[in-house]
């Protein structure tokens, strides 16, 4: 396994981690013990779960946490071998406090996930949504306070814009806090538009990315060829399929080419990318987990990644250049 500093810190994780959405709600307890073990067993040191993982109904939300802890309590040398990371924001019930980044319910979401997880702090809290009416004041207060009570130790954040990352950076500046040292966000190849703004700010400001849905929902897993398996068959699935279908058989051929699959070379032009700590993998079955951590082996030559440049081009450059119109008004995006 190869491992990188997070973001700014001296904290090591590895170049994969396993994201646990789907224990116990798409994999049950058991199978998804048997994936954080083999995991372990394969170097992967870095969990990325949430307090709303598990499933889709309010009562039964936490259910990952919950696979989690069980899975440490049965082990206590397991703790100190993982960097576990947890989100908070989302709704968990059904009252006028049961969503955001209010001070008050950010100490009560932190208490709760330190009781599913059967620990007594979280590695990484991630905010997992930007909460427009929680005041930073209030956020970093109760953020300071659970670093204070030794039940934080790095902050993160989920989704947020670019400038959100630069507000969240500067009002924790203004306390002298560390401030968020990573950024979760929905890059893959079909998903670029985070080069603008969201990967400049977070190489400003010393932050790691940390993409989640690396495939695009499977897309850019070999779906052409598979397109009647799992979730691939679902009709939103095969509707984008459907609009980008030359441009996919451009990139599973490309991928026959190399030699390599295409959902592994997906996450090879990911850990390619420097600002980029560890593609967030979710897989339902330990044969799913190992063929992630293959993509660690393939090394993506120049005239391949200038290849896959031409498949999914991202923008030309960061903004605000990248907004300027040329030629005859349009957005300059890809090669001009």
């Amino acid at each position: 396994m190869k491992y990188v500093n997070l973001g700014r810190t001296a904290l090591r994780v590895s170049r994969i981690c396993l994201g646990t959405m789907n224990f116990g709600q798409h994999a049950s307890a058991e199978a998804s013990f048997d994936i954080m073990s083999e995991a372990l067993e394969l170097g992967i040191n870095f969990l990325d779960t949430a307090d709303v993982y598990g499933s889709a109904n309010f009562d039964e939300r936490g259910g990952s946490e919950r696979i989690i802890g069980e899975w440490l309590s049965q082990d206590s040398t397991r703790r100190d071998k993982i960097v576990l990371a947890t989100k908070v924001y989302g709704e968990m019930g059904y009252g006028p406090n049961d969503v955001g980044l209010s001070a008050y319910r950010i100490r009560r979401c932190c208490e709760a996930s330190l009781k599913r997880l059967r620990t007594d702090h979280i590695d990484l809290y991630q905010m997992h949504r930007i909460d427009r009416s929680a005041p930073w004041e209030e956020v970093w207060q109760a953020m300071e306070q659970l670093v204070r009570e030794g039940k934080v130790t790095y902050f993160g954040t989920s989704n947020f814009a670019g400038w959100h990352i630069a507000t969240a950076c500067q009002e924790a500046k203004k306390r002298n806090l560390m401030g968020p040292v990573s950024e979760q966000c929905g890059y893959s190849l079909l998903r670029r538009s985070f080069e603008l703004e969201v990967i400049p700010t977070c190489e400003s400001y010393g932050m790691s990315v940390i993409p989640w849905g690396p495939l695009a929902g499977g897309i850019l897993g070999g779906i052409i060829e598979n397109a009647k398996q799992g979730r691939r068959s679902a009709p939103r699935i095969q509707e984008t399929v459907r609009k980008i279908r030359p441009q996919l058989e451009a990139w599973e051929s490309f991928c026959r080419e190399l030699g390599e699959l295409p959902g592994e070379t997906a996450l090879a032009w990911l850990l390619s990318r420097p600002i980029v700590a560890a593609p967030i993998i979710g897989p339902r079955t330990v044969a799913q987990l190992e063929s992630s951590v293959r993509s660690l082996e393939i090394e993506l030559s120049q005239d391949a990644l200038e290849k896959i440049e031409e498949i999914f081009p991202g923008p030309s450059t960061a903004a605000p250049e990248a907004y300027w119109p040329i030629g005859n008004g349009a957005v300059r995006y890809g090669k001009a």
